[in-house]
């Protein structure tokens, strides 16, 4: 047991020589010195262990026993006799020109991988939130190759003068590729040819909401690529319809009746199936006041088994009934449902290939709500690139 270091396993530190801790405060100052050493001078490559002088080096390191700790470090400056070199001493984990210890940068790079800001990381390392994002700047990702399934899609983030940027995943593995700058074509495409032809060819699947800028991309950058339009956002353009359909009804209804129009509309958008007898016939109270909002009701749950078909010969049936259903109807107050219908005629080959090939935006859109809490967190992070690592570096746990 006597033999045992426990200098040396508490501090971290082979060959340390603990002087004296103090506590002032809420701060330990451990004091302490490396012992004698011969070291090789960095100009001659001579071996020396002659002391010119000593200086006091002050050293932040990890908060321990529920303290900030600091050590006070008694730092030799040694001298070659063959050049004349001063030079000091090698501290083991003391990183040259830093007055932090490297288990500080290892701790900081832990905590950025949680949704915290800088501030309160820097406040339990007893650092700076400046250095915790110097910290940050030193961190590296980088892209090198795409996978053979991608999936795009924007979000706000309001970063060096773009209020929009975008997040490229693969949903199949479940993990982030990049954070692009910005959302414009041109932006996109100047991305994706940085990579060579070989592997963009080796794209089998695009994964996007229905917007023309993504898929004018993916035509452009990937040859062999079949762009898959996320069955959420196809879905979610009917439910607007529909919602549209119900406040337009529902304002024609004395003040008490609106209000519970209102507050009971989650039993419109409720699957039926669901529903208890109670709810049904309460459901049907309400879409006997208004024709068409039973027919909009109808063509909503229609939809929705279009949604849920099981292969894509039964989804493009469903899709070509849900056509005629909408076309039976002939009524301003539907004109949100044609414009559905013509965007989903554009879109058809697209929204198909969601059922052909199982693939969604889930995991992206997932992602997305992450990135929400990070910028809430951080009140806004207004530097891309660091937005960009700190994205990157909370999504790869």
């Amino acid at each position: 047991m006597l033999t045992d270091n426990y200098t040396e396993k508490l501090i971290g530190m082979k060959d340390a020589i603990l002087l004296n801790v103090e506590n002032i405060q809420d701060t330990m100052i451990i004091e302490l010195k490396m012992e004698k050493r011969i070291h090789e001078c960095p100009r001659c490559k001579a071996h020396t262990s002659k002391v010119h002088d000593y200086r006091i080096q002050y050293v932040k390191d990890v908060p321990s026993f529920n303290q900030k700790v600091v050590l006070k470090i008694h730092k030799r400056r040694h001298v070659c006799p063959a050049c004349g070199k001063k030079f000091y001493e090698h501290i083991p984990l003391v990183p040259k020109y830093q007055r932090t210890t490297q288990r500080i940068w290892a701790f900081v790079i832990d905590e950025l991988s949680k949704v915290q800001s800088m501030k309160e990381i820097g406040i339990r390392a007893n650092i700076s939130a400046a250095t915790v994002a110097r910290i940050l700047d030193h961190m590296r990702y980088s892209c090198d190759s795409l996978p053979e399934v991608i999936s795009i899609d924007e979000f706000k983030g309001n970063a060096d003068g773009e209020k929009f940027q975008c997040i490229l995943t693969n949903p199949s593995k479940r993990t982030v590729i990049d954070i692009l700058p910005k959302r414009s074509v041109d932006s996109l495409c100047a991305y994706f040819a940085g990579f060579q032809l070989n592997n963009r060819k080796q794209v089998k699947y695009v994964v996007m909401d229905m917007s023309a800028v993504f898929k004018s991309m993916a035509e452009s950058c990937f040859p062999n690529a079949k762009i898959v339009a996320d069955k959420f956002h196809v879905q979610r353009l009917v439910t607007w319809a529909f919602e549209d359909m119900r406040k337009s009804v529902q304002k024609e209804f004395h003040k008490q009746r609106r209000r519970y129009f209102k507050r009971s509309r989650w039993l419109m958008l409720k699957d039926p199936e669901k529903l208890t007898e109670e709810q049904f016939e309460q459901l049907s109270h309400m879409l006997e006041l208004s024709k068409p909002l039973a027919q909009a009701y109808y063509l909503l749950h229609e939809f929705r088994k279009f949604i849920h078909s099981p292969d894509v010969h039964t989804a493009k049936k469903r899709l070509s009934d849900w056509y005629m259903h909408v076309g039976t109807t002939d009524s301003k107050e539907f004109e949100r449902f044609y414009k559905c219908v013509d965007t989903f005629s554009k879109w058809e080959s697209e929204i198909l290939n969601a059922f052909e090939s199982g693939l969604s935006n889930g995991y992206t859109e997932g992602c997305n709500n992450k990135i929400k809490v990070i910028k809430r967190n951080a009140y806004g992070i207004r530097n891309f690139k660091r937005l960009r690592k700190r994205i990157l570096h909370v999504t790869a746990y």
